[in-house]
């Protein structure tokens, strides 16, 4: 009976997410805010049945909770929620109509930009790494692109490499977009990678001090899916070998640093899904090849991803903190301080377990514990969930002007200190 029950989960989250937009219609983000340890354990429980699509994870009392329901089971969560005494609020009344809006504000600026790259709209993985190769084309003293590998669907993933120290400069390492759906953060990336491309001379003795290492999209299959099938999609589009024809696995459970030990599922259909063995996702094998391969002289690592504003440091697999936290805490508050000076965004600040939730198998966590690099941070961009991961475009230059500020207290802290 119990092997029929689980079955039967199975094939419905199988079936919940179709690969076209339609299942969005009708479908609601609901807010909820666990005042217990026994609600938190509910909705921990609730989120491995993979019924419904958690955009924020149960972690502590008092901490809000976005959960998304398909037009149909929206009636029986509510419901759920109820019965177990859990306020909710409605946080997005209609997804699809959200997704719309932001559909025809992307076409709009799109049009009236007439460039091939731009902050003012999202763009397609094959337009960030023509514009990365652009770079290299018309600043040879500067940057240099490199192919690092291709992805399952046989994409060229590339990493541009900005300085004009050479090689054994300190380094920082910069990724985003490891989660498909969170479009930010490669937009992000490369808002910040442009500013310091443009304004070399300013920051000349930055970069003849200091190495950087951009991979702007580091999940492009599933970026591309976003874009063509399924804008809400997070994980890799790997045949993980699902029954019910379930695809990809969670990249960021998928690093070989305590994997799979706690935050994280062995259901294939799961969004949350480790992956069979660690490093499976030959995307996070291409990452983690270029971060051994300059982990010598890799003082920093970089990974951004979106929504709730915090700035994040190891460990994600345990509530335990590294021997060098406040060293990481210290360096996080100053560049939280320099964010929030631009804009008054409010960030906060801690290690992945305490601040947010547990989930192994982190590339912050093996960045730090498995490549040996000191100071590894996990940013998670705008908002705190009035639009969640279908941020307007309108916001991707704020974000990256506050984000910069950010970056930059990070690299001057490192040629200050490391070169």
């Amino acid at each position: 009976m119990r092997i029929l029950v689980v079955l039967s989960a199975l094939l419905v989250a199988a079936l919940a997410r179709p690969s076209t937009h339609d299942y969005l219609h009708g479908a609601q983000v609901l807010r909820v805010n666990p005042t217990t340890a026994a609600q938190v354990h509910y909705l921990q429980g609730l989120q491995n049945q993979d019924l419904y699509d958690f955009w924020t994870e149960p972690h502590g009392t008092g901490l809000p909770v976005d959960i998304m329901a398909q037009a149909f089971s929206v009636p029986v969560l509510k419901k759920t929620l109820q019965t177990i005494g859990l306020e909710f609020t409605v946080q997005v009344s209609d997804v699809a109509l959200l997704l719309a809006k932001d559909r025809e504000a992307n076409q709009k600026a799109r049009a009236s930009s007439g460039r091939e790259m731009d902050w003012t709209s999202y763009h397609r993985y094959d337009e960030i790494e023509a514009w990365l190769e652009e770079l290299a084309t018309t600043n040879p003293g500067l940057c240099s692109v490199e192919e690092i590998g291709t992805t399952y669907e046989g994409r060229t993933m590339k990493m541009l490499t900005l300085g004009k120290g050479g090689a054994g400069k300190p380094g920082i390492f910069i990724d985003g977009g490891i989660h498909a759906r969170e479009w930010i953060s490669p937009a992000t990336v490369t808002y910040m990678l442009n500013e310091l491309v443009t304004n070399s001379a300013t920051y000349d003795d930055l970069l003849s001090n200091v190495n950087f290492y951009f991979i702007p999209s580091i999940n492009p299959d599933g970026y591309e899916y976003c874009h063509t099938d399924d804008r809400l999609w997070r994980k890799t589009r790997s045949d993980n070998g699902s029954p019910f024809g379930c695809m990809g696995a969670d990249p960021n459970r998928n690093w070989g640093f305590h994997w799979n030990e706690n935050g994280a599922s062995n259901n294939p259909c799961s969004d949350i899904y480790a992956g069979p063995e660690a490093f499976s996702e030959v995307e996070m094998r291409n990452v983690r090849d270029q971060i051994l391969k300059y982990a010598d002289s890799l003082v920093v690592y970089l990974t951004f991803h979106s929504y709730s504003q915090l700035w994040l440091y190891p460990w994600g697999y345990t509530s335990a903190l590294p021997s060098d936290w406040q060293d990481l805490d210290d360096l996080a508050h100053s560049a939280v301080d320099a964010l929030t000076a631009v804009h008054g965004t409010r960030y906060d600040i801690g290690s992945s377990t305490n601040v947010l939730y547990a989930a192994a198998g982190g590339s912050d966590d093996w960045a730090k514990g498995g490549a040996g690099v000191k100071y590894a941070y996990t940013v998670e961009l705008r908002d705190t969930g009035n639009y969640g991961f279908v941020l307007p475009p309108d916001q991707i230059i704020p974000t990256g002007e506050e984000t910069f500020e950010a970056l930059k207290v990070v690299a001057n802290y490192v040629r200050n200190n490391y070169s």
